[in-house]
């Protein structure tokens, strides 16, 4: 039976070891339990790799079986061939947590697991639970006599390895009040800091444009005042948290705090807007951005007006006007200073923008004050109409701080686009490159587009992309529009996962695109290969919307 006991802590391991490749996806999913256990169940590598178990185990069970009959045949004098038996049903035993934990390694990686307090907590929780499992179902089925003993053990791990799964859900649900203890915890002390330091909070909400307006205002306001941003996308509530913890704690002069904030779902916002307490809040657009977890626009929209509710009275709110559900809040009348822009001549907007163009250079266009009559030309090396929009909402928010509109577009003439999102390099052999990875919603990925078919020169144009994702019931057909949209433009179309670009596939069809220039490749590495294997000085090369790993 010690022998039983070692093949018992080798299921438990087994079943550990599934739980830790699996907690990668549970935090990507933003350790949403529907989502995570969505993903499992629809996600075609897990439905291979379970397939692939359930064989092998029951060929297993089939050689258990014939074993059985061999046992049943044998009498007390054959005592010798019993134990030969037995000893080669526990080697089989073993040999199966080999071939079960075995698996087709993923081909690539883009976020690794991070191991940060929360998801250690969840992940050794999950481990117990698995090892709970398959001691309760050792309890429960009987357990036969010797030599069949590794094969009754073996069944009972099995079960507990393929209820893996279900472990992170569970440990999620049981460590909530120690996270929630936690998390006040970590509330409280970055209330205290905030209180401390007193900076004027300038929050940025939005369905995209929220990032790279943050950056602009940032650079606009940084020449004059000490500014603190969020970094890259730490836009939840904890993110926001852990930035206060780490560093406005420990230094008290910052003047500004720009905060952007994202949102899955209503509450959220208001959430972090009761911690930061903004004083300046801007709405750059409502769109379908995670249509799919918030249900309808709508809701995206009551969730993004949170941010200006937030505000108190004397506090001061930035729409993008152009923008119908965004210039729907501006009219709702609230604060008393409302600032709304346009390059579209919305009614009522202070700042808009005429006289747009676009060139191998960047943005040019001239800026008119309507409360003022000031008159401007901004020069910006940024690409894109939609960031004409995002600069008019960093001017508004500079000229509220006591910069002049002069100094203000002097400034937008050194700034610099945020990262992945329309990037124009040139490598060193002579190829350009536009980087605009995190264009994953209409918008932006046809002013992307719009970048790429500037480069009117001799050589290639080629679009990169795996296709917009999270946009809900709309998913297949903005995808498929995007295929005619980028037939438009590229000379030359990689796709990565055919699977996941199949209505690109059928929009590049519908416009007649020529299939010797559509490649479709399985990763990013692969499209990067076909990149430097086919591209010389003078073309032009946009990668767009990369996929994360959960699809």
């Amino acid at each position: 039976m010690v022998y039983g006991q070692f093949l018992a802590i080798g299921w438990w391991l087994a079943g550990g070891w599934r739980v830790y490749q699996l907690a990668r996806f549970f935090q990507l999913e933003g350790y949403k339990s529907e989502r995570f256990l969505r993903w499992a169940v629809t996600n075609k590598g897990e439905r291979w790799y379970l397939a692939k178990n359930l064989l092998i185990f029951v060929l297993l069970s089939v050689l258990f079986g014939v074993l059985k009959l061999d046992i049943s045949r044998q009498t007390e004098s054959d005592q010798g061939n019993l134990s030969q038996i037995a000893s080669f049903l526990l080697i089989a035993s073993f040999l199966s947590i080999v071939l079960i934990v075995l698996r087709q390694p993923q081909r690539e990686i883009k976020q690794q697991f991070t191991r940060t307090p929360r998801a250690i907590r969840i992940l050794i929780t999950a481990i117990v639970l698995t090892g709970a499992f398959e001691l309760l179902l050792l309890k429960i089925l009987p357990l036969a006599a010797s030599p069949l003993t590794a094969f009754s053990i073996s069944v009972c791990g099995f079960i507990a390895f393929l209820l893996a799964p279900l472990t992170l859900p569970l440990a999620n649900m049981l460590m909530t009040p120690v996270e929630a203890v936690i998390r006040q915890s970590y509330l409280r002390n970055a209330q205290q800091a905030l209180d401390r330091a007193h900076p004027t909070v300038i929050a940025i909400t939005g369905s995209y444009g929220k990032t790279t307006t943050k950056e602009y205002i940032a650079h606009l306001i940084g020449g004059r005042y000490r500014v603190l941003k969020t970094p890259k996308s730490y836009n939840t509530l904890m993110g926001v948290t852990k930035v206060i913890n780490q560093i406005l704690a420990n230094d008290q002069s910052y003047d500004y705090f720009i905060v952007e904030m994202g949102a899955y779902i209503t509450g959220e916002i208001a959430a972090i807007c009761r911690l930061t307490k903004p004083a300046i809040s801007l709405v750059t657009a409502v769109g379908p951005m995670h249509l799919e977890r918030f249900g309808s626009i709508d809701n995206t929209a009551r969730a993004k007006y949170e941010i200006i509710e937030a505000l108190p009275p004397d506090g001061l709110a930035v729409f993008n006007d152009d923008d119908p559900r965004v210039k729907a809040m501006h009219d709702r009348g609230y604060p008393a200073q409302r600032v709304g822009v346009t390059r579209q001549d919305a009614v009522g907007a202070r700042l808009s923008a005429h006289h747009i163009s676009m060139t191998i250079d960047g943005l040019a266009f001239d800026v008119r004050d309507a409360e003022t009559g000031e008159e401007r030309h901004v020069s910006a090396p940024v690409y894109g109409d939609h960031n004409v929009s995002n600069i008019l909402m960093a001017l508004a928010v500079a000229q509220y701080v006591g910069l002049s509109l002069a100094e203000a577009v002097m400034r937008v003439a050194t700034l610099e686009p945020a990262e992945h999102r329309l990037v124009r390099r040139v490598l060193p052999n002579g190829v350009i490159t536009i980087d605009d990875a995190y264009s994953t919603n209409p918008i932006g990925t046809r002013q992307a587009l719009r970048v790429l078919a500037l480069n009117t020169g001799a050589g290639r144009r080629v679009a990169i992309t795996s296709g917009m994702v999270e946009l809900g019931p709309i998913q297949d057909d903005e995808n498929c529009k995007l295929g005619g949209a980028i037939a438009a433009v590229a000379t030359d179309v990689v796709l990565i996962n055919a699977r996941q670009t199949a209505p690109i596939q059928q929009g590049l069809q519908s416009a007649n695109f020529p299939v010797e220039h559509l490649h479709i490749v399985e990763t990013t590495a692969e499209a990067v290969n076909w990149m430097l294997a086919n591209t010389q000085a003078g073309d032009a090369v946009l990668i767009m919307s990369d996929l994360p790993d959960t699809y």
